[in-house]
């Protein structure tokens, strides 16, 4: 009876998505077809309709359309042009989406840069991106001022945005850039005639990445792409209608915030609870008071909200469906029984890849199924490489066995990479099952399961990351990227980043060796001051370990299998080892009573 109820469920969930599954067609580069127009068709549709609840704020479709309009018609005064690129550096707020869509109205490009990013990191994302100006928030200016000196850019390129516009006693503008939130009332209200002209295929953002090596690389999305993900991503997973409301709290300069979350309020009218960060303590009650009914997550906040206290805000929510990517198995068990989620839509992607995965039918513990042509190929972790048969060939692993996963790239599934051509080659692996193929390296190890009925579809699971990227508190950090940072420190000779697991937290955390410079004492204080400035929180190491001298490969490579093997056990080591505990500033001498902590999954991370 039970297989019988499983196997009429999973062919009415097939029935209610095939539809759009199989009738739409991605838009062609040539067509007439873009995210401001989308977003342009929406807004007269559902004009009179709730759109955004931020901050006390509320706005309707209509309401925002005509603030995106002289967001779009200020930028166009202050000379963006089609084609520019533009730097986006603000909160999650309102006015974040307003310039995103302002600019996709009027053909420039919108460098998403994170908002925790300081530093050398926050200057190479602007300067990489070749960004014409930069709309900078009220609330991130000083880091934009930190680096002013670094970015060629003129007085005047930085169009300041007040943090609260409804508000008019805001700090006052330095004369360096342009007052853009005195700018934008004054501007008129109509439609930019060019909507309508802007093509699929021409650049609509910049998304950045922490790839294998060096600094966040951006990667390029193209109007086709974002819609051709904004429709099978609402329609098969988070299924929103306009009478929903989406909660949505991860940031918006990531492509699973943008994408899936506001991309299906685009497609269906949704309206969205919109907020700068998560909050877990928050959650349900704003999810009560608000009748939000869907949650767009990464597995870390789900996670968080599983270790919350139970409170009556709880039970009996509203939340019938949630989208995401990232959440681990165990979690997905204590979080569907406990919050009585009907629906996961789970998802795999990466802003540059080809490959999407999406749990469509529902099933538990599973990134569901893809359509692109795949490959897991069996993979060394110690020694990070590929394993090639006698004839050099890449081998597919068993099912059940975890493999590097591969996305054949073609005309349907194309790889539109980064916008330096060189990080997009690397990614690629050429003549894997035939002469003159390419297929797109993901990165990560996935593994095939068995998930019961599922109309004969092939279901995975994500196993992990490999190679120098690791995941900690929802975000991808490059080991080579942190490193880069710490070497510059006076204390540092040589720093060797790697991810470590630690029980009851997503991912992995930072863990750095450092040999030291010639004849300096370890000052923990002065380090974490240093790391607290250069580094944004989720790249901040957890733990660091002085060594001697460092080991490297026999081709100079730093080591690391045997280092993340002994992490930092206290038993496995002789090493000195630091701790950054919790809620603290400062790093601390790894004890026994804490390292117990550590090991029995109770620490706090």
């Amino acid at each position: 009876m039970k297989k019988l109820k499983e196997f009429y469920r999973v062919v009415k969930e097939f029935l209610k998505i095939a539809p759009t599954l199989f009738t739409y067609k991605p838009p062609a580069d040539d067509e007439f077809q873009s995210m401001g127009l989308l977003f342009e068709k929406t807004a007269k549709k559902y004009s009179d309709r709730l759109a955004i609840i931020f901050e006390g704020r509320e706005l309707k479709w209509g309401e925002f359309n005509r603030l995106v309009n002289q967001f779009a018609h200020g930028l166009k005064k202050l000379g963006v042009q089609r084609g520019d690129v533009v730097s986006v550096f603000l909160d999650n707020r309102i006015e974040l989406l307003a310039s995103v869509l302002a600019l996709a109205k009027i053909g420039a490009t919108a460098a998403l840069i994170n908002n925790s990013l300081r530093g050398k990191p926050l200057a190479h994302c602007v300067t990489v991106a070749e960004s014409k100006k930069v709309l900078v928030g009220e609330e991130v200016l000083g880091a934009i001022e930190d680096v002013r000196s670094e970015l060629e850019l003129a007085d005047k390129d930085y169009f300041w945005l007040r943090d609260d516009p409804i508000q008019s006693d805001s700090e006052t503008v330095p004369d360096w850039c342009v007052d853009f939130s005195a700018v934008v009332p004054t501007m008129s209200e109509s439609n930019p005639v060019e909507t309508a002209d802007i093509l699929a295929g021409e650049k609509a953002l910049y998304i950045y990445t922490s790839g294998t090596t060096g600094l966040p690389k951006p990667a390029v999305i193209y109007h086709r792409r974002f819609l051709s993900a904004a429709v099978p991503y609402n329609a098969a997973g988070l299924q929103a209608k306009v009478d929903d409301r989406i909660y949505m709290c991860l940031p918006l300069y990531h492509i699973t915030g943008l994408g899936p979350g506001f991309g299906s309020a685009l497609v269906s009218g949704a309206s969205i609870f919109l907020r700068r960060r998560f909050s877990a303590s928050k959650f349900w009650c704003e999810v009560q008071e608000h009748r939000t009914n869907l949650f767009v997550y990464v597995g870390e906040l789900c996670r968080y909200l599983t270790m919350q206290p139970e409170c009556p805000e709880e039970k009996n929510n509203p939340i019938k469906t949630m989208m995401g990517n990232g959440l681990r198995p165990d979690v997905w068990d204590q979080f569907r029984k406990r919050f009585k989620v009907d629906r996961i839509a789970e998802i795999y992607g990466s802003s540059e890849g080809n490959a999407v995965f999406m749990n469509f039918l529902n099933k538990d513990r599973t990134i569901g199924a893809s359509a692109a042509s795949l490959m897991l190929a069996k993979y060394d972790v110690d020694n990070d490489e590929l394993v090639r048969d006698p004839l050099g060939n890449l081998i597919e692993v068993e099912f059940g066995d975890p493999g590097l996963l591969l996305a054949e790239i073609n005309d349907k599934y194309r790889f539109d990479g980064y916008k330096n051509r060189d990080a997009s080659e690397e990614k690629i692996i050429r003549d894997v099952k035939k002469k003159g193929d390419s297929w797109f390296n993901t990165g990560d190890l996935i593994r095939q399961i068995d998930v019961g009925f599922a109309m004969g579809i092939p279901h995975f699971q994500f196993v992990d990351r490999v190679g120098d990227t690791f995941r900690w508190r929802a975000e991808n950090v490059s080991t080579n990227e942190v490193a880069e940072v710490l070497n510059t420190c006076e204390q540092v000779d040589i720093a060797n980043v790697y991810g470590v697991e630690v029980p009851g937290a997503e991912g992995r955390a930072g863990m750095v060796a450092l040999t030291l410079a010639e004849g300096v004492e370890f000052d923990a204080e002065s380090f974490a001051t240093f790391v607290r400035k250069e580094l944004p929180a989720h790249a901040r190491p957890i733990f660091v370990r002085l060594q001697e001298s460092v080991e490297t490969t026999v081709t100079f490579k730093l080591f690391k299998s045997k280092l993340k093997k002994e992490a930092y056990h206290l038993d496995q080591c002789s090493d000195r080892i630091y701790v950054l505990k919790p809620k603290f500033n400062s790093y601390e001498p790894l004890e026994q009573g804490f390292y117990q902590q550590l090991v029995e999954g109770t620490a706090g991370y």
